[in-house]
């Protein structure tokens, strides 16, 4: 007998690890999960260990200076003021595109999402080339006697590039509550002489608040963790002075930070659960609408506003791309920051190497989550979101830190980078893979153990092929991530090895803007490929919808 059967014959007598349906769970794939969990866990440790250095008293003084207490409130002042505007975006416009006659909605539906696939930091770069102090409409303003013009920087400048490029997950998150809701329920509240205010305010916003919490928490952790925007803005926040102090050699008051932000993150991830947990009933709608709502003389408004929106998001940014394509002199072309295609390659390579290394980490996860629900199971998949609502900033600073100490022959290598982006992004692909799990009926899986199957070969055989849609949907969405990041990048990258993201920061922090036109607008097309991701799983939806338009 084998020590893993002689454990897993231990395992069945104490009952560790029994699945709600009574079958325990198996110990080779739940070893394979929990190592899987505790490597993407381990970077977080290393923070703690180097915080924990520092000292107690240390840490006080230091965290209780001025400066560090601005950053706090700096911080969580842009993360509330980006989720709310965000959410007095994203609800309207989801309601205007699901709830009303507005003309063209499934034009709106389109571009309002599309600012979603334009990185924050390139938006940031693009309003300070177009609005910024010596930017495009000063330059325009010049000749009518206009000297100056507000400036950009700073947290208004940080509070609307961010809103601007992050309203979208509110837009979609709500889009899909309001498809799933049963729009019987406002009819019979309209029956009882409720306004449509009170019956909206009463009967559809609880239903609907799930979903808008959902958005609102990728926002806060995506305004949290975001370094670009606030470095380019000239505000300071975590990222930024996490960055900074590293880089100046304060790397103890870069762990403290560090620390400090996980703990505002957990926050954060807190709040959304208690307030999503609280509306968890009001999913379970049949998802039949009446008939929309007609705008009247409101319709011309409506239309203004997604138009501006739309504008500002989407055409502004687009259009100062294409500009510096075609402008030339001082701070459009030279300055020795020429652009290579092997940028390009870099992060091509660096991509394929997270989204095969992530699929790969990703299917036994999933698999022992969907197949076999314990308190162990779950336990081990919420384990690997922990990476996911790490910042990446804080992510670079503990692999730093780990491969300095301990790792000089992985630090800096690309293995190591790659495995940041596994640590980051293993949580979408475990989603589509979990997802696709559970949608195989176990009874053919059980057939092909009655034919005489191992369980490895039945998975090999049948599970495997069925589910490889949505192991490839999220090793798509792993990879487009993986293209965008910034700050895990600019830390762990081997020396010399450049990519389209540093290669835009390198040429952002010189002011050379054309230089970071092409790469730019190559990493926005490939980050517009992850809107058809979300059309290929959001399926369903778009067939709701259509009925709904009957």
């Amino acid at each position: 007998m084998s020590a893993l059967d002689r454990l897993e014959g231990y395992v069945r007598r104490r009952g560790i690890g029994v699945a709600e349906d009574g079958d325990s769970l198996p110990v080779g794939l739940t070893l394979l999960a929990a190592g899987i969990a505790v490597a993407v866990l381990s970077p977080i440790l290393w923070i703690f260990l180097r915080a924990a250095d520092v000292g107690v008293e240390s840490s006080i003084a230091m965290l209780s200076r001025s400066s560090m207490i601005d950053i706090l409130v700096n911080s969580v002042g842009l993360v509330t003021t980006v989720t709310a505007a965000s959410v007095l975006l994203g609800v309207p416009l989801a309601i205007l595109t699901v709830e009303t006659d507005l003309p063209f909605r499934r034009f709106w539906t389109v571009v309002l999402a599309l600012p979603l696939v334009v990185p924050s930091y390139i938006g940031a770069f693009a309003f300070v080339s177009a609005f910024g102090p010596r930017g495009a409409l000063a330059d325009a303003l010049a000749p009518l006697g206009v000297e100056s013009i507000p400036t950009i920087y700073g947290f208004h400048g940080a509070a609307l590039v961010l809103t601007l490029f992050v309203y979208p997950y509110v837009f979609l998150t709500t889009r899909a509550s309001l498809l799933s809701f049963d729009g019987t329920l406002v009819e019979a509240a309209r029956t009882l002489n409720h306004s449509r205010w009170t019956a909206f305010r009463r009967i559809t916003l609880p239903q609907i608040a799930p979903g808008i919490a959902a958005g609102s928490l990728l926002v806060a952790l995506y305004t949290l963790s975001d370094f670009g925007t606030p470095s380019i803005m000239q505000f300071s926040v975590f990222t930024q002075a996490i960055y900074v102090d590293f880089n100046t050699f304060g790397r103890d008051t870069a762990a403290l930070l560090s620390l400090e932000l996980l703990a505002v993150t957990a926050v954060i991830v807190a709040l959304e659960s208690r307030v999503g947990n609280q509306g968890s009933e009001s999913y379970a709608g049949g998802g039949g609408h009446t008939e929309r709502t007609p705008l009247g003389a409101w319709k011309i408004p409506a239309l203004l506003f997604c138009a501006a929106v739309t504008t500002l998001a989407l055409v502004v940014p687009l259009a100062v791309l294409f500009m510096w394509l075609t402008r030339s002199g001082p701070g459009y072309a030279g300055g020795g920051f020429a652009f290579e295609w092997v940028y390009g390659w870099n992060s091509t390579y660096v991509s394929l190497l997270t989204a095969a290394a992530a699929t790969l980490a990703a299917i036994p996860v999933a698999y022992l989550a969907a197949r076999y629900r314990s308190t162990v199971s779950s336990l081990i998949d919420r384990a690997t979101y922990v990476g996911y609502a790490t910042p990446g900033i804080v992510l670079g600073i503990a692999l730093v830190y780990f491969g300095s100490s301990y790792g000089p022959a992985v630090y800096p290598t690309v293995p190591l980078l790659v495995f940041a982006y596994v640590v980051r992004f293993l949580p979408q692909a475990v989603g589509t893979t979990r997802s696709s799990v559970l949608q195989v009926d176990a009874k053919l899986v059980e057939a092909a153990r009655t034919l005489g199957r191992t369980p490895g070969e039945a998975f090999r055989k049948v599970t495997l092929p069925l589910i490889a849609p949505g192991v490839i949907a999220g090793a798509a969405l792993v990879f487009l991530t993986t293209m965008k990041e910034l700050p895990a990048t600019l830390l762990l990258r081997p020396a010399g090895f450049e990519t389209l993201v540093t290669h835009i920061w390198r040429v952002q922090e010189a002011g050379y803007y054309g230089q970071a036109a092409v790469p730019a607008l190559v990493l926005v097309g490939v980050s517009a490929l992850s809107m058809l991701v979300l059309l290929v799983q959001d399926g369903s939806l778009i067939k709701r919808e259509e009925r709904t338009d009957e």
